[in-house]
């Protein structure tokens, strides 16, 4: 099993532990932990158009790693007043349960977030910034709903997936979780010291709990290259290690208890999913799946850096394999992951795609406002005009021998395909904007 589909172990072993435990105790036990898991209304706040669940019987399970910076959380934070989400990932469980995939989505991404509920009476403007920000936006009248909302529009907007349910698991939880098991063995093989994540572990093995546990997963920047996705494998190691100790050492009444309270206060969920009996259904299929059938995948994406040379701080998606590795899930079908990697080893940058855009739409102005959203997505706009005659469809043409980067830039077009034109000027990729394109919903 690689680093990421630990994830995955972690979520159905820590449900499972949760459940056989409490099987076991009285019936106001059973009780008092499961009014202790959270549910959030977030249908209300999501509003019509979402994607279509072209898999009836498939699941979309949107996990979130959240720190409210409130109460004991605003340490971690200094000048964040909003909720913050520090691990984001898809699992995709299929209508046969016969195999799953769990796609990390690196927390600086860098995506469109459309306009979300604030939860104080105003709706933020539809904007690009990381995908970290959804979480904040929405969490900014302090309600998990609000925050989960925006993340599950932001996520659907970007990847097409319709989300089917959510599951929130906040910093102080996980630190109890870890502590009611007296801490869990790690090995650093560098002394580690991250004044962000109030973190002190000198090199070798040992055992962390409290703060340090907590600093463990949150450290970034002073371990490895310093990249999200260097966390998002070392958080998913130690969920492991958590639950192997939790399936091991839980023996005592007072110990399982202490655990099971820790780990139910520490989740919110939709509605649907909010009690131990829905959580463990859950865990009972994600349990039943073959481990040679887990598929452990990151979004594809490269530094925003090769399409924005200011930006130095941000991902992109990396276009086609992205747009290819969500629509197979939309589909239901099960992605190769060697022909995966394989396929996303060499990104075409945007910045290498030429663009001329004309407009087909009889609209003023329309030719000028995509190819605004195109620059901003790192495209090169080589020029706007007028199309010989408007039209409904949007299309992407391309002389011989440019078929990668016409394909980078439909794939970034809702609905878009590219084909070849001859009759395109050498070097460049023709876009003729039809009515049916929205330039907001340039990706």
């Amino acid at each position: 099993m690689t680093r990421r589909g630990r994830v995955l172990a972690w979520s159905a072993g820590v449900c499972s532990v949760l459940v056989l435990g409490v099987a076991g105790a009285g019936a106001w036990v059973y009780k008092g932990l499961d009014d202790n898991i959270q549910g959030a209304d977030v249908d209300d706040k999501l509003g019509g158009d979402r994607p279509v669940n072209l898999s009836p019987g498939s699941k979309n399970i949107l996990v979130v790693g959240s720190d409210s910076r409130d109460g004991d959380n605003a340490k971690y934070g200094r000048g964040l007043t909003t909720m913050q989400s520090d691990t984001l990932m898809v699992v995709h469980v299929p209508a046969d349960r016969k195999w799953a995939t769990v796609v990390s989505l690196p927390r600086d991404s860098w995506v469109g977030i459309p306009a979300c509920d604030k939860g104080d009476g105003t709706t933020s403007a539809p904007h690009h910034a990381k995908i970290n920000e959804a979480f904040a936006i929405g969490g900014a009248g302090g309600e998990v709903a609000g925050a989960a909302a925006c993340t599950i529009k932001t996520v659907e907007a970007g990847t097409g997936l319709r989300i089917d349910h959510f599951v929130s698991v906040d910093f102080q939880g996980f630190k109890g979780m870890v502590n009611a098991l007296d801490g869990i063995e790690v090995c650093p093989e560098r002394a580690i010291h991250d004044e962000k994540a109030h973190l002190d572990l000198e090199a070798g093995c040992q055992t962390v709990r409290d703060e340090a546990a907590l600093g463990y997963v949150r450290a970034r920047y002073s371990i490895g290259d310093g990249s999200d996705t260097g966390r998002i494998g070392r958080q998913q190691e130690f969920m492991q290690a958590l639950v192997e100790k939790a399936q091991s050492t839980l023996t005592s009444p007072s110990a399982l208890y202490g655990f099971l309270e820790s780990a139910t206060e520490s989740l919110t969920t939709d509605e649907d999913l909010a009690g131990i009996k829905p959580l463990y259904g859950l865990a009972s299929e994600l349990k039943g799946i073959p481990a040679d059938r887990l598929t452990f995948l990151t979004v594809p994406n490269y530094p925003r850096e090769a399409d924005v040379p200011t930006d130095k701080a941000n991902v992109v998606w990396q276009y086609p394999q992205a747009a290819d590795l969500f629509t197979a899930l939309a589909k239901d079908q099960e992605v190769d992951k060697k022909q995966f990697r394989a396929d996303a080893r060499t990104p075409v940058y945007a910045s290498s795609v030429r663009v001329q855009v004309l407009n087909g739409t009889g609209v003023s102005g329309r030719a000028a406002a995509v190819a605004e959203k195109l620059r901003e997505a790192g495209f090169t706009v080589v020029g706007t005009g007028n199309a010989p005659a408007t039209t409904r469809t949007t299309t992407v043409g391309h002389p011989p021998g440019l078929d990668e980067r016409a394909e980078v830039l439909a794939s970034r077009l809702p609905g878009v395909r590219a084909g070849q034109d001859t009759g395109a000027a050498a070097g460049t990729v023709t876009l003729v904007v039809g009515t049916d394109l929205d330039p907001e919903d340039i990706r």
